[in-house]
């Protein structure tokens, strides 16, 4: 028998809260079909799973299912050659949580594309800590390089999961780093990360002009709504914009301009479904790239009874940096 956070959703009143719960008594039966079964170790918490786990509607798309769009494990048994019982394995996305059995659990089955080797440089729980966030991140600095950015980016939601490890990879990698938040007791907290400018998020929050002073040569922008058109506004020649969140609106109120006049490309990130080699190409990168002892600043752990109560949080934009699940506590 194994543990796990099960969202039901109300048959007969589609808005109504779905019924979210810790089970205790869950055994392998309930597991949804794959090539690989894995022991789960980690999860994490990400804004999706804030929405899943406080009963919203819009990620969870079936009737019934196990919370959770990570997991870090150790693989239990698998019918895919590629990997092997005892194989330290992750996977982001790819419907977890969704349409899929996800990571709250202590147990998981998902299917052999889905799954990428552990990079050996990094720990179970770092893995988990960089979770879907930090994949996200390192795909956004993977579009801004195919773009050919340089110097400087900014970063909005940055005291967020995604951007504080973009802003970490980012500044390793030699840009300069511009980070939008509305805290200011997180300012020192994003300087230590790399940041060396700090933007007040209302700065970037009024309804922009078309075109506007040119700032940055790139962005990536996780919250949305005006503050993704003000990013877009003020960007300079040829300069690319990544777009992976919606914290703020998944409006879009913009102009034609910026992309006829300036050039500028806009690029959107979707972790979900992102092919495996790119997706092993971004954890090769993560190794390589990100200075793991960031983690432990931006990082708190809770057990898998106490996130039900961390979504409320996330969704509040009570949580700074990374917060790991350890399924067994």
């Amino acid at each position: 028998m194994w543990r796990g956070i099960e969202v039901t959703k109300n048959e007969t009143d589609p808005k109504a809260p779905a019924h979210v719960e810790l089970s205790e008594q869950l055994d392998d039966s309930i597991l949804m079909p794959g090539d690989v079964t894995i022991d789960v170790e980690f999860s994490s918490l990400n804004y999706k799973d804030g929405i899943a786990l406080t009963g919203r509607p819009g990620i969870v798309r079936e009737p019934h299912l196990i919370a959770g769009i990570d997991l870090v494990g150790v693989v239990a048994a698998s019918d895919d050659s590629r990997f092997s019982a005892g194989q330290r394995v992750l996977v982001n996305g790819c419907g977890l949580s969704e349409t899929h059995h996800g990571g709250f659990a202590e147990r998981a089955r998902v299917p052999g594309d889905w799954v990428v080797p552990v990079p050996a440089g990094i720990t179970n729980k770092q893995a988990a800590a960089i979770g879907t966030a930090g994949f996200t991140a390192m795909l956004s600095v993977l579009a801004l390089e195919r773009g050919g950015v340089t110097g400087d980016v900014l970063v909005t939601g940055a005291a967020g999961g995604v951007g504080s490890i973009a802003i970490a990879l980012l500044s390793r990698l030699g840009f300069t780093v511009s980070a939008s938040t509305g805290r200011e007791s997180e300012h020192d907290y994003l300087r230590e990360l790399g940041a060396t400018t700090i933007i007040d998020r209302a700065e970037l929050s009024a309804e922009p002009r078309a075109l506007m002073k040119q700032r940055w040569n790139g962005a990536i922008d996780a919250v949305g709504g005006t503050t993704l058109a003000s990013a877009i506004a003020s960007t300079q020649y040829g300069g690319t914009v990544t777009a992976c969140g919606n914290a703020q609106s998944s409006d879009l109120h913009t102009s034609v301009m910026p992309f006829i006049l300036r050039g500028v490309s806009l690029v959107g990130i979707n972790s979900v479904f992102t092919p495996r080699e790119r997706r092993v190409e971004a954890w090769d990168r993560l190794e390589r790239d990100l200075d793991l002892s960031i983690l432990e600043g931006t990082t708190s752990m809770i057990g898998l009874s106490e996130t039900i109560a961390a979504g409320e949080d996330i969704i509040a934009g009570r949580t700074r940096g990374r917060t790991v699940v350890d399924v067994h506590a």
